[in-house]
């Protein structure tokens, strides 16, 4: 019995000291390989953490650069087009430059564009044109350039962003004209809005359909072919003296006499402070003169049919514009071909805080 329980203490020793052992080794294991665990564990959730700090603080550069791109778009389309309603009671508007401004050489502004990277490839790539590449005159130079397509192109920059801001303007019209037509509602602002448009466009009788038909826009490459043709591409006295791009007579207003009128002729030729006074005031004749009535026709069945304003259609209905007639609408069909003039009639503003260069 004795020696029983001996061989019994003998076996729960030997099996106490396997146990013994056998814990020192794991907990030598674990401290010798614990800390590189721990390490990188450490190292894994530091990096993750990195990246994913790198990554939200890029998304959120990212988020905020677009809402102040958005934000500085949205308050420059504010600020350059919505006006008071009683602001423009006269039919030609007012200009929105009472300085008379200071003409600028022909270098300078090729200049100015170049630094703002104003070319017309970029503009027909891009189908934006900087809002802030406006001028009030045209560079006496203009005439001086020997190099045909570059005064060309000098003169297409310069009238360009002039011709489709008042599109725009037109196009803001139009579009709050649709909003009123369909409420069921009218409010008496609206009414005011309403009454200020039948004066500026000429309509009697409060009637809407003609209404939405003179108001709307004209196409750019139609705009640019006609300032071309009656300025001699900006080499004209008219346009370098009075800033006229489009030849408009007045009988009453200022304006300049040309030296070859016949002597029992009492027209001149309608002088303006800014050439941007000259585009508005050329939207408003074709919008409002009898004399472009099938004009204004054939643009409302274009814009019931597809929408897209076609120049090189419409220009049939101009040949009351000009003595020659039908001749002369087969000038500026010509301008409008020859210098690819209809690559602009889908080009947009830019806001000025934006340039072009950043878009390259």
């Amino acid at each position: 019995m004795k020696k029983k329980n001996f061989k019994k203490k003998i076996d729960n020793k030997n099996l106490n000291f396997f146990k013994t052992l056998l814990s020192s080794l794991i907990l030598i294991l674990l401290f010798s390989v614990l800390p590189n665990i721990v390490g990188f564990i450490k190292s894994n959730f530091k990096s993750n953490e990195v990246v994913f700090n790198s990554s939200k603080q890029n998304f959120d550069e990212i988020l905020d650069k677009k809402k102040k791109n958005n934000k500085e778009i949205e308050n420059s389309v504010k600020n350059r087009y919505s006006w008071n309603i009683f602001e423009d009671i006269d039919v030609f508007g007012k200009d929105e430059d009472d300085q008379d401004p200071q003409r600028l050489s022909a270098s300078t502004i090729e200049e100015l564009f170049k630094d703002n990277g104003y070319n017309l490839d970029t503009v027909k790539k891009t189908k934006l044109v900087n809002a802030g590449n406006q001028l009030t005159r045209l560079p006496k130079e203009l005439k001086n350039i020997e190099s045909p397509k570059k005064r060309k192109e000098l003169f297409i920059k310069i009238v360009l962003p002039l011709i489709i801001e008042e599109n725009i303007k037109i196009r803001f019209d139009r579009k709050k004209l649709f909003e009123i037509l369909n409420k069921n509602n009218t409010s008496g602002r609206d009414k005011a809005w309403l009454e200020l448009k039948f004066k500026q466009y000429g309509i009697k009788n409060n009637d809407l359909v003609k209404l939405k038909i003179r108001m709307d826009e004209i196409p750019v490459s139609l705009a640019i072919a006609q300032a071309a043709k009656e300025t001699g591409w900006g080499s004209s006295r008219f346009a370098q003296e009075g800033n006229a791009l489009f030849g408009q007579w007045t009988w009453s207003g200022e304006g300049i006499r040309p030296l070859d009128v016949e002597k029992d002729k009492k027209h001149k030729v309608a002088k303006f402070k800014i050439l941007k006074a000259s585009v508005r005031a050329y939207q408003r004749n074709l919008n409002t003169h009898a004399s472009y009535k099938e004009f204004r026709i054939e643009r409302a069945i274009q814009r019931d049919n597809n929408g897209r304003l076609d120049s090189l259609k419409l220009v049939n209905f101009l040949q009351k514009y000009a003595e020659t007639g039908k001749e002369y609408t087969e000038v500026l069909k010509k301008i409008i071909l020859q210098n690819k003039l209809t690559d602009f009639d889908d080009v947009e503003i830019l806001p000025t805080s934006l340039k072009m260069k950043n878009l390259i």
